[in-house]
Formats: C-alpha cells, structure tokens, sequence
C-alpha cells in the first residue's frame, strides 16, 4: 500500500468521496455534516491523500491546519471493499505522523453519534484520542461528538 497526495481529478477518488458524502447525509440529522466535498478538499489548508495498492484506491484522509500547532483530521473513508484491512489505521497513522512533522501538538476530530460512526470512533479511541469540547467554529449538538489526541 502507498499513500501520496491524491489527484483530485482522479474519476476513483472522486466516487469515493461522493460515496462518503451520501454517507455522512444519510446517517446524520439535516444541519449536521461537516464533512468537506471535493472544493472544500481543496483549500490550502487542507492535505488530502490517498491510499493505493496498485491501480486500486483503497482509502482517503485529510489533514486540515487549524493553527500552527494544531491539525484536524477530515474526510477519512476507506473503500467498502477494502473494509477490516488494517487501511483506514494506516491512513490515520500516515495523517499523525504528517502532523508530527509539521510539529502540531495537538489534532482534533469532530464526528457524529450512532452506530455508522462506531467503527470510526473505536479506531480513533485506540489511537489514543479522547472525548473533549468542541473546537473551531463547531458547534456541539446531541449528535456531533468532539475528539483530541495530544502529540507533545
């Protein structure tokens, strides 16, 4: 498996972000997707990747800057076809180690609630990262939960 920069006319990378987006609406209460389509991916302050084997994608993820000492992870997704792989681990471990380099303290999450963001939330939470207050503009709702994984 590589992860690399993804190319955000690739036809793949693009059905899978469609794929996370119909996801995200259909598991969340209207008004609480914060999840960034294809021109939010592509904002400066956004590093998006994309894991491959082969021709085959496997799994994006993104690391958004909030400060200079601080990252959000965004867009994480990996292909259904592909699921229980160890993949989305590695993209998460590639997106830490990203932040690392860039000497980011701490790196935050916002997702929802509910079992489609289960497998999310384990993965996350055995990476070390713990419940905590909203950051950025977020704004908690019953639904929308708020996770931190200090890195000093």
């Amino acid at each position: 498996m590589m992860i690399i920069p993804a190319d955000f006319d690739d036809l793949r990378l693009k059905a899978l972000l469609h794929l996370h987006l119909g996801g995200m609406h259909a598991s969340s209460p209207p008004g609480s997707v914060y999840a960034l389509d294809l021109s939010g991916l592509k904002a400066p302050s956004i590093s998006f990747y994309a894991a491959w084997e082969g021709e085959t994608l496997l799994a994006m993820g993104a690391l958004k800057e909030l400060d200079a000492l601080s990252g959000e992870i965004k867009s994480m997704r990996t292909d259904p076809a592909h699921l229980r792989r160890g993949i989305a681990t590695a993209m998460l471990d590639h997106l830490l180690a990203v932040a690392k380099s860039r000497g980011y303290r701490r790196v935050s999450l916002e997702t929802g609630s509910g079992p489609a963001f289960e497998p999310a939330l384990a993965l996350y939470r055995r990476r070390g990262f713990l419940d905590g207050s909203p950051f950025g503009d977020y704004v908690p709702t019953e639904f929308n939960q708020f996770l931190h994984l200090d890195l000093a």
